[in-house]
Order: structure tokens, then C-alpha cells, then sequence
């Protein structure tokens, strides 16, 4: 077998007094050297550097295959790194990695933490709502930023969600000559001068109990963006577990409202599209994706079904909130390949004919759920009871 023509070497503040023999050989080697400024400046790469094109695009590195070429990426290339978008596309056999202690490891290793329990997060090129979902009472993260100006702007965000207490650890220039290792509360930060490369160590050891967001479905609805249309709490927990999430899944959430179905699949690991033909509505969807951190994995489009659904990935799961029509039924059914999960919810008496008889047509379970909160009555308490919904649920 040949030789590999690409060489994916981890690179850390160091420069080239921290690699291995096998790392200085494959970039002395190299006729082109890809990498950050900041990077071709630390292996002196000279007239054989080629900076990153902006936006990023490893398109220039594959049109040099057969060559010998090098790719410089901080610490291990496949953490958030351009390893994973070069090979990608390569076959196994035309690369080679080289990786070094990267910005997890290096953390861990000057605060005594163990890796294995900790959460890490890439928010240099992301919003900090995906803090979100990792954030609890115990909790240690590492984070890494986007210039010296973010842990200011994080910590406010901390304490702007309750999070004051979250204890943070600002890590500058690790693993280099100008490592610089500091401390400060959420709520007393006043660090200034933070030099980047800046990744941030985050401790919840103080939060208070109850802190974070709960591992079960069913969301208090003011934790969402919404103008009324919303599946509620009890309802939405029910339909989750009829959806049955897994991690890498898509579903397709037709007649969003406030996307908080698609929102909580998300947050189990899953992928959503959310349908909603209003447009004052897809801003709150949106608005949500960016409250809780999704932007990965949840995707508002504007429309209505079926027409918005045909250039659409296949789902493994398809929930529709307000009932549908036969006609969207007889699409959803001609179109989902075998094996797609589909739940609807129904609160009209009309919908709930066209359950029954889509159920009696192709099967599934029908579910009616029906709700009563207590509240107020003259001096007293009385159970107020919530419109009943029927849920159908069936695997195409």
C-alpha cells in the first residue's frame, strides 16, 4: 500500500517542540502546509503555507491529492477539528493523523479533573444555549471560546440564566510559553486581558439543587417562546414517549406552533424539522433553537404540508400537532418509506373521527388523554378540566 499523500498533524501552543518525531518528519516532508495563520507561524512553514481559505472549505486541500500535503489543526483534529471534514471524504489509506493533547485533555490534566467526567463543548463558532443541556448541579465542563472578550460575555450569560454560581476557570494558551490558568464566580467576574486561545472550565459544584434542565420530557411551557399554541407539559411528555426518540434520528414536526415537540426530540439526541405556514410562529421556533441551543440539530421551514414536505430528508418519526387532513394522511402514507413512526394529536371532534378512522384503516393505538388541575373554587379547590386529545399512534 502507498504511503498516505495527506498528513492531519495536532498542533498544540508549543509548536513544534511538543511533537513526536513522526510529526516534524511529516511536515519536513510536505510540499503544502494548510493551516490558521497563527499555526503556519508556529511551524515556520514559510512559502510552503497556505492559510485557510474564509469561510473554511477543505476544497483546496483535496485538489492537491496525490501530493504531499500537511493539514496543521489544534490538538487532536478530531475533536471539532478539520480531521473529520477531510476524511470525510477520503479513503482510508490517502491519510494519516498525528494528534497531541488537545484542549480537553490539557484542562483536566491542571485542574485534576477526570476526563471521563466531564462535558465538552466547542462554543467558539455557537451560541452558549447548548450550556443548557449540560448544566447541573455537579456538572464540569469544558468550553472552548471564541477570543479573549467571550468568558466576560459567558459569565454574564450565566448569570443572566440563573447560573451565577457556576464557578469558571479560564484557560489561556494552553500547553504553550504563555499559559495562563485564572478563576472567578460567574457572578464576581472581573478577569480582563484574556488572551486566546481561551477555553473556559466550567464547575457547578455550587449551583443550588434543581439547577438545569430535567432529564424527562415535558417542559414547563414557560420555558418556551409562544403565543398559546403549544402542546402542553402533561400532553407533550405523552407524545414524546409515543415518538420514542433516539440519538441521529429525524423527525418531521408538521404544524409546529412553538416547535416544543421538536425541541424536546433534540434535546434526546435526535434531528427535527418543524413545518409552520405562520410566519410569527417560525420566529418563535427559531427563537427556541437558539434558547436551547440547537442550531445543529433543528431546522424551521416555512410552509404547509404536505407541500413543504417533498424536497424534505426522509424522518424516522413524523408528529402532527393539530390533527391533519385526509389528505395530508394519504400523502404522509404514499410518500414515508416502511417503518416510520407517526403520532398525531387531535382536539376537535372532527379530528377525532379522523383518528378513529384512520386507526381502524391502518391500524395503531388510539390513546384518549384526559387532564383536570386543581384551582381555585370560591374558598375551596376544584378540578378544572383541559380539553381531552386524542393521540393516534402507528408505524407506517
Amino acid at each position: 500500500m502507498a504511503d498516505p499523500w495527506l498528513s492531519i498533524v495536532g498542533l498544540g501552543e508549543d509548536g513544534l517542540s511538543g511533537l513526536s518525531d513522526a510529526s516534524r518528519s511529516a511536515l519536513a516532508q510536505a510540499e503544502v502546509i494548510f493551516g490558521g495563520p497563527r499555526h503556519l507561524d508556529l511551524v515556520a512553514a514559510g512559502e510552503r503555507g497556505r492559510a485557510w481559505p474564509v469561510p473554511f472549505d477543505i476544497a483546496p486541500v483535496l485538489a492537491l491529492r496525490g501530493r504531499r500535503v500537511a493539514v496543521l489543526a489544534s490538538g487532536d483534529p478530531f475533536w471539532f477539528g478539520a480531521g473529520s471534514s477531510l476524511a470525510a471524504h477520503l479513503a482510508q489509506g490517502e491519510w494519516r493523523a498525528y494528534p497531541v493533547a488537545g484542549t480537553v485533555s490539557l484542562a483536566c490534566a491542571r485542574l485534576g479533573w477526570k476526563i471521563e467526567e466531564v462535558s465538552a463543548l466547542a462554543l467558539h463558532a455557537a451560541g452558549f444555549g447548548g450550556l443548557h443541556r449540560a448544566l447541573h448541579r455537579g456538572a464540569r465542563l469544558v468550553v472552548t471560546l471564541r477570543d479573549g472578550e467571550a468568558p466576560a460575555t459567558l459569565a454574564a450569560w450565566l448569570v443572566a440564566q440563573g447560573f451565577g454560581a457556576v464557578g469558571m476557570h479560564v484557560l489561556e494558551r494552553l500547553g504553550g510559553p504563555h499559559e495562563r490558568v485564572r478563576f472567578a464566580r460567574a457572578d464576581r467576574f472581573s478577569l480582563e486581558d484574556i488572551a486566546a486561545p481561551v477555553a473556559v472550565a466550567l464547575d457547578a459544584v455550587d449551583l443550588p439543587q434543581g439547577s438545569g434542565l430535567p432529564k424527562t420530557p415535558g417542559l414547563s411551557e414557560d420555558r418556551f417562546a409562544h403565543d398559546g399554541q403549544i402542546t402542553k407539559s402533561p400532553v407533550r411528555a405523552l407524545t414524546l414517549a409515543a415518538l420514542a426518540p433516539r440519538p441521529g434520528e429525524l423527525l418531521w414536526d408538521i404544524g409546529g406552533g412553538s416547535g416544543s415537540v421538536s425541541v424536546e426530540w433534540c434535546l434526546a439526541g435526535g434531528r427535527a424539522i418543524t413545518i409552520e405556514p405562520r410566519a410569527d410562529r417560525i420566529a418563535n421556533i427559531r427563537a427556541n433553537i437558539e434558547t436551547f441551543g440547537l442550531s445543529r440539530q433543528m431546522e424551521a421551514v416555512e410552509g404547509r404540508a404536505p407541500d413543504a414536505l417533498a424536497d424534505l430528508a426522509s424522518p424516522d418519526a413524523v408528529f402532527i400537532g393539530g390533527g391533519g387532513s385526509m389528505a395530508l394522511y394519504d400523502w404522509l402514507w404514499s410518500h414515508l418509506p416502511e417503518g416510520t413512526r407517526i403520532v398525531a394529536n387531535g382536539v376537535t371532534l372532527e379530528t377525532e373521527a379522523l383518528l378513529a378512522g384512520l386507526q381502524s384503516r391502518h391500524g395503531g393505538s388510539l390513546l384518549r388523554i384526559e387532564l383536570s388541575r386543581a384551582e381555585p373554587l370560591g374558598s375551596m379547590r376544584g378540578w378544572s378540566a383541559a380539553r381531552p386529545v386524542v393521540q393516534w399512534s402507528v408505524t407506517r
